[in-house]
């Protein structure tokens, strides 16, 4: 049974992350070291920013941190964290991601997910909208030997994304994490070593 406010939920309140999803980023830091200090990184699907307050502290004062999401963000105390209320698939967000940075990035994360409506063929088709958004806002905004990191929920749509990332990344896999929900088919795409 689903229960938004498991024992991660908890945590997070106590540790002050905005989110549980937090946990999950902070895995994947630790396993895979995504982010490194003075990096450039943007946080796709921000919303409400558990995502942004661990990568702002693995970037630390040296490195800028952009959160966008369709949903106001509230900003984080931090200097280096700018948050922007946009829509991923506007095709001038990278241009203005790139300027909010002062570079290209050097990590793009998303945690875009469909809001769900229940019908199957429905949600994959916004899930694959959201995934190939992001692919395409990586390809504009990362620099060369960047890294995307993509959620998915497996299906034909995950292959697909994994399959059109392949020529522009060195290596591409799924990688599960151990804050996922119980019961989730939720996955990340980890694609590393961007090549223009």
């Amino acid at each position: 049974m689903y229960d938004r406010k498991d024992a991660l939920y908890r945590r997070a309140k106590e540790e002050g992350y905005r989110s549980r999803a937090a946990y999950k980023l902070a895995e994947l830091q630790r396993r895979l070291r995504l982010m490194r200090r003075g990096d450039a990184v943007v946080d796709l699907g921000a919303w409400p920013g558990g995502w942004l307050q661990v990568a702002a502290a693995q970037v630390g004062a040296a490195g800028r941190v952009l959160g966008i999401d369709v949903v106001a963000i509230e900003p984080l105390p931090d200097a280096h964290v700018v948050v922007l209320q946009a829509d991923v698939t506007d095709p001038a967000l990278p241009a203005r991601a790139c300027e909010l940075l002062g570079r290209p990035a050097d990590v793009v994360l998303s945690d875009m997910a469909p809001k769900l409506s229940g019908v199957a063929p429905r949600d994959a088709a916004r899930s694959e909208e959201l995934l190939e958004a992001a692919h395409r806002f990586a390809i504009a905004t990362l620099r060369p030997g960047g890294t995307l990191v993509l959620k998915s929920f497996g299906g034909p749509e995950s292959e697909a994304i994994r399959t059109a990332l392949r020529p522009s990344f060195g290596r591409v896999k799924f990688v599960g994490v151990e804050a996922t929900r119980k019961g989730s088919s939720e996955l990340y795409l980890v694609a590393t070593g961007y090549r223009p």
